[in-house]
């Protein structure tokens, strides 16, 4: 395993478990302690983790990781995430999709062919035929609007071509496109979604993001917007960024992850959950393969 895989790995490890001593740490990525210790010590000049006695946590704060590290976090979430976005979406829809990495893990999950149903009587090699014929239908009904790169390349990857970027300066490291011209492409434009991620969400802040310019692209985005759908994972909860981005009374639905609704005293999100379906936000929970097990 190289140096890079390993710190990616030790993210994954400590992103998923919050704490994680050193010795334990050594011992899933099977390296010495002093490896670990130099991992963490390099990590931490970067912001992405907290050494503490014994051991390192991820880091929460209102600093910004690089879209290369971010999406290697909370993978499993997000992918859940993902998964129950995809149910909302309709085929004739022009979809918004804010940049993040939530946000792109759903663009990688939308595919023609997730639109496209057999009708289960001709023989399967007709069927198959019918499938081919109604994913290229539905390759042209949906159109997308992102200020991502990222997100835009996943999408044509998967073979959509009514793409739409905002345009703007391209910033990191979200690799976000932002700024005047932005803005302005995202204020003539109407979508009937937007998934829109989020940096921090926290019941009295509302949604957060690092960075003013990326802020203020996003908030237009949700103004032109039918549905605004917010997706974040459960790392986000009572993190404030430095641009207020949103209240929570201005989102539609909430998709997060499962683990933020479990039964115990363990689970520390419980009562944001509660509280935000007291207040009337549709609260969609997306269960991971680790919680069906």
């Amino acid at each position: 395993m190289y140096p890079s895989e390993r710190r990616d790995a030790l993210l994954r490890v400590l992103s998923q478990k919050g704490f994680v001593s050193i010795q334990d740490l050594a011992a899933q990525l099977n390296v010495s302690e002093i490896t670990i210790r130099r991992d963490l010590t390099m990590l931490q000049r970067q912001g992405m983790v907290e050494k503490v006695a014994g051991g390192g946590r991820a880091a929460k704060s209102t600093s910004e990781l690089a879209f290369m590290n971010k999406r290697v976090l909370q993978q499993a979430e997000k992918s859940a995430i993902a998964k129950r976005a995809l149910s909302l979406i309709e085929p004739g829809m022009t979809i918004g999709m804010s940049a993040g990495t939530t946000t792109w893990t759903l663009a990688k999950w939308i595919k023609p062919e997730s639109f496209a149903t057999g009708s289960g009587t001709p023989t399967a090699q007709r069927e198959v035929k019918e499938r081919r014929s109604q994913a290229r239908m539905k390759r042209e009904s949906l159109t997308f609007v992102t200020n991502s790169t990222n997100i835009a390349i996943a999408l044509q990857a998967n073979g959509w071509r009514d793409i739409h970027l905002t345009g703007g300066q391209f910033r990191t490291p979200s690799d976000a496109l932002v700024g005047p011209l932005a803005e302005q492409s995202a204020r003539q434009l109407h979508t009937d979604l937007l998934f829109l991620g989020a940096h921090g969400v926290d019941l009295e802040f509302g949604v957060s993001s690092p960075n003013l310019q990326e802020a203020s692209v996003h908030r237009v985005l949700m103004e032109r917007a039918e549905t605004v759908i917010l997706l974040f994972d459960h790392t986000k909860w009572g993190v404030r960024g430095f641009a207020h981005l949103a209240m929570l009374d201005e989102v539609d639905v909430v998709i997060t992850d499962a683990s933020a609704e479990k039964d115990g005293d363990s689970d520390p999100h419980a009562e944001e959950i509660a509280e935000l379906r007291r207040r009337g936000t549709e609260v969609i929970a997306a269960r991971t393969e680790t919680d069906d097990t």
